[in-house]
């Protein structure tokens, strides 16, 4: 077995590619953005997305720009437009 075969059978595949158009909450608040990255960086955290947001949210006294959220936390935004 190769390393190639080992990881694409063993590791986490990501669910979301580069660019997509994504939704969700962050600590409650409402969100829009674009993915960073779909991966596993600490083990013991799990899968995170990073997200670069349309709009910068103001959590606690701190300004994001881009937040990290769990794979199952975020939804498509991408919307096919009918145009017959």
């Amino acid at each position: 077995m190769t390393l190639a075969e080992y990881f694409a059978a063993n590791r986490y595949q990501g669910k979301w590619q580069i660019g997509d158009r994504v939704g969700g909450k962050w600590n409650k608040i409402p969100f829009v953005g674009s993915v960073g990255n779909d991966s596993v960086v600490n083990e013991t955290i799990g899968p995170q997305v990073s997200i670069h947001l349309d709009l910068p949210i103001m959590y606690k006294g701190k300004v994001y720009n881009y937040i990290h959220v769990k794979p199952d936390e975020i939804k498509s935004r991408h919307k096919i437009l009918d145009v017959t």
